[in-house]
């Protein structure tokens, strides 16, 4: 059978079918199917059935989607912004669609995407950070997906920002309901903040990034200091996971400047003499969600 693979996101869902050389043979984009779980449910089985029978084939499917499942009861967890959270996803898709369905975190997939045929590709050790609303991470060892005991595995986001002055003390609230997490100082929302704090105006990250390269000082100074906490976030990584390639996704990995910047500022933070670990761009862009959730099947 072939592999099709499902980014569920919160507002946005791709769908993509891959041969057995990883050639996607269809990609397909909507809106998140919303409302009540049962409607919704009933459309993204759909939603996969139309992909299937495009495809012209019957396909083993995989889903990429925030939050995780749980281990102990089968439900969708910490997915805020879906109508799925809290509720038997997987065990339902496999009764509409008479087939295993295989889940994972979305972050887990971009970074197995990248890690199989993508920036990482036939790196041992990869983490994948997700840099856009929010700040997902992923880890790969072995082209295996590491999930952990508590199916969090790679959920760098929402611990604390490392090595934090007392200017940034005690951080920004985030949605997990505690203070200071590295989503709140590494996201697009989070660069967006800052130079509101600094300025009194509103301005959109990749406007701030452009503004910078202009000569806007007020621009510039967010993004460094954007670069610095960037840089304490990973290192935090390196440190502990000593990975061999970290991939950036997300809109803030299109900041061409991030990876000379941060690959200059690494060396202040991580515990080595030198730091050999690569920070690369994704080789597939958005499009390595849903393939990593195909590839959830090998």
């Amino acid at each position: 059978m072939l592999r099709l693979g499902v980014d569920l996101g919160g507002t946005k869902t791709a769908i993509t079918v891959l041969d057995a050389d990883r050639t996607e043979r269809l990609v397909r984009r909507a809106a998140t199917p919303t409302g009540a779980y049962e409607t919704a449910l009933a459309d993204l089985s759909e939603m996969i059935l139309e992909a299937e029978r495009a495809a012209g084939s019957r396909c083993r499917v995989g889903i990429g989607m925030p939050g995780a499942v749980s281990a102990r009861t089968g439900l969708v967890t910490n997915s805020y912004n879906t109508a799925f959270n809290g509720r038997p996803l997987r065990g339902d898709l496999e009764r509409l669609l008479a087939r295993e369905v295989r889940v994972a975190n979305d972050a887990n997939c971009f970074a197995l995407s990248e890690a199989i045929d993508g920036a990482a590709r036939g790196a041992h050790v990869v983490f994948g950070a997700i840099l856009g609303t929010g700040a997902g991470g992923g880890i790969v060892v072995g082209g295996r997906v590491v999930e952990g005991r508590n199916r969090i595995g790679g959920e760098w986001g929402h611990n604390p920002l490392p090595w934090i002055s007392p200017d940034e003390f005690p951080g920004p609230p985030c949605y997990c309901g505690r203070r200071g997490c590295i989503e709140q100082f590494v996201s697009g929302p989070a660069l967006e903040r800052e130079y509101a704090a600094a300025t009194g105006r509103p301005l959109e990250p990749m406007a701030i990034v452009k503004e910078a390269e202009r000569g806007n000082a007020a621009c510039e100074a967010a993004l460094q200091r954007y670069e610095n906490r960037l840089s304490r976030a990973l290192a935090h990584v390196i440190n502990l996971l000593d990975p061999d390639v970290i991939v950036l996704g997300g809109g803030l990995s299109n900041v061409t400047r991030l990876y000379s910047s941060v690959a200059s500022l690494l060396p202040g933070f991580v515990y080595s003499a030198t730091v050999e670990t690569e920070v690369v761009r994704a080789a597939h862009g958005d499009a390595s969600g849903m393939r990593g959730a195909a590839m959830l099947w090998p």
